[in-house]
C-alpha cells in the first residue's frame, strides 16, 4: 500500500512521537509498502527507502530563538497568520496549524495514497480527508496537562490552560475518527473515557524497539551503584523531582549515582531540589544521546529506573529490559502492563517506596539478574517494530476496504 503517515514533529530527539515514526516506517518498507513521512518541523531522520516530505511551518520554536516574531516576508497565508496569533496569546498552534497545512497537500496529492496514517496531531484539518484515516493516540494530551496543572500555581495555571488549549480540539476530532491505534490496554481505557471514541473503534498495538541495538554486552562491566533514566523533558509527567529526592535518601545508605538521559531545565523544581539536596556531584544530566551512546549507558547502569507518574507505553522502559539491564518503574499508566514481571514496581510519585526499591534492589545481585533475563525475554517475545508494523497494516486494510 502507499501509505502518508503524518506528524506534526518528527525529529526522535523531540520524544516518543518521532521514535514511533522513524521506527514503524521502516519495517512498514521492509514488509514492501511504499510510505511518505509528512513532517512539519523538527524534521525527523528516517531509514533508507523511506521518503520525507516537508510540511513547512513558521518553526516558532526552533533553537537557538524560541518563540520568534517571523520578519513580515515570512508570511505566505492565513495559516501563517493563525499559527503567529496563537504562539503570541501563550497558545501551542502545530497540531492544528499543521492539519491545515497538510489538509491542503494530501488533497492535492490524493492519487498518491491509500491510506493516511496521523500520528498524535488530531486536528481540525483532518477531518473529511478523502482518504482512508488510521489515527495513533500514544495517550491523550490532558493526562500531561492535568499533571502539570497539578504542580503549578498563580499565572503559571493560567499560562498551562492556554498552552493546552489544543486539547479541546482533540477532545472534539477523536469521537468523529473511525480508527484508532494506541499502544496499551492502559491507553484505550484513558482514550475511551477521556476522549469519548466508541471501544470499538481502538485497537491495542503493541510498539517495540530494535533488540539487536539494544542488546546486553557480557563484555560491559556495570558501574556499582549507577542507575540511570531516561527523560525526554523536565516537567512533572516524567517524575525526575520525586527521583532525585528518592536519590537522596538511598545516598544516604549507600553510594549511588544518576545518570539522567535528558536536560536539565534552569531554574526547576528539579533543579532547586538537586541544589538543595547537595547532589550536584550525584545526578549528570547527558542529554539527548544518539541510539548508540544510550545503548552504552544502559549497559554500563547497574540499575534503570522509570519514575514517571503516567505512561501510555514507554519506550525507555522497553529499552532498558531489551539491554538486559534491571529496571525500577512505578505504577503509572501502563508501565505494569509493559513490564510484566520483569520490574520492581512501586507508586508514582512516592518517593519512600521508590528510594526502598532502589536501594534493595542495588544490594540484591540474584534479584538484578533475575530482572536482566526476565526483561531481555519479555521484549524480545512481545515489543518488536515489525510486529507492530505487521498488525497496523491490518488496520489499514480495514480501513482501505470500508
Amino acid at each position: 500500500m502507499r501509505v502518508a503517515l503524518l506528524t506534526y514533529r518528527g525529529n526522535p530527539f523531540c520524544g516518543g512521537q518521532g521514535v514511533y515514526v522513524r521506527h514503524l516506517s521502516r519495517e512498514l518498507v521492509r514488509l514492501g509498502h511504499s510510505v511518505d513521512v509528512l513532517s512539519g518541523p523538527p524534521y525527523p531522520t528516517l531509514d533508507d527507502g523511506v521518503r520525507l516530505v516537508e510540511v513547512p511551518s513558521l518553526d516558532l520554536y526552533r533553537e537557538p530563538d524560541p518563540f520568534r516574531v517571523p520578519r513580515l516576508r515570512e508570511y505566505r497565508d492565513w495559516v501563517d497568520v493563525l499559527e503567529v496569533a496563537t504562539m503570541m496569546t501563550a497558545g501551542f498552534p502545530e497540531p492544528l496549524t499543521f492539519s491545515l497545512r497538510v489538509r491542503r497537500l494530501l488533497r492535492a496529492r490524493r492519487d498518491h495514497y491509500d491510506v493516511v496514517h496521523d500520528n498524535q496531531c488530531l486536528g481540525y484539518g483532518l477531518l473529511r480527508l478523502g482518504l482512508p484515516l488510521v489515527t495513533t493516540v500514544h495517550h491523550p494530551v490532558q493526562i500531561d496537562r492535568d499533571l502539570e496543572l497539578a504542580s503549578a500555581t498563580g499565572w503559571r495555571r493560567l499560562s498551562l490552560r492556554r498552552w493546552y488549549g489544543f486539547t479541546r480540539m482533540q477532545r472534539r476530532v477523536a469521537p468523529r475518527l473511525a480508527r484508532v491505534v494506541t499502544v496499551s490496554e492502559s491507553s484505550r481505557d484513558q482514550i475511551v473515557s477521556l476522549l469519548g471514541v466508541p471501544a470499538p473503534r481502538v485497537e491495542v498495538i503493541p510498539i517495540g524497539t530494535d533488540a539487536d541495538l539494544f542488546s546486553p554486552d557480557p563484555a560491559v562491566v556495570r558501574v556499582p551503584g549507577r542507575v540511570v533514566t531516561t527523560a525526554s523533558a523536565d516537567v512533572p509527567l516524567k517524575g525526575l523531582l520525586p527521583l532525585v529526592e528518592a536519590v537522596a535518601k538511598v545516598r544516604t545508605e549507600r553510594p549511588v549515582e544518576l545518570v539522567v538521559v535528558g536536560s536539565l531545565r534552569a531554574g526547576g523544581p528539579v533543579a532547586a531540589a538537586i541544589a538543595n539536596l547537595g547532589l550536584s556531584d550525584v545526578v549528570r544530566f547527558a542529554g539527548r544521546l544518539p541510539h548508540d551512546e544510550l545503548v552504552g549507558e544502559l549497559r554500563r547502569a547497574e540499575l534503570a529506573v522509570v519514575p514517571s507518574l503516567h505512561e501510555g507505553f514507554s519506550l525507555p522502559l522497553v529499552e532498558a529490559m531489551a539491554c538486559g539491564t534491571p529496571v525500577v518503574a512505578t505504577t503509572g499508566g501502563a508501565l505494569p502492563e509493559v513490564a510484566g514481571d520483569a520490574a520492581v514496581l512501586v507508586p508514582p510519585g512516592d518517593v519512600s517506596a521508590l528510594a526502598t526499591a532502589l536501594s534493595q534492589t542495588l544490594a540484591d545481585p540474584a534479584l538484578r539478574a533475575g530482572l536482566s533475563v526476565a526483561g531481555r525475554a519479555r521484549v524480545v517475545e512481545r515489543f518488536t517494530w515489525r510486529a507492530a508494523a505487521l498488525r497496523t497494516v491490518e488496520v489499514y486494510r480495514r480501513a482501505v476496504s470500508c
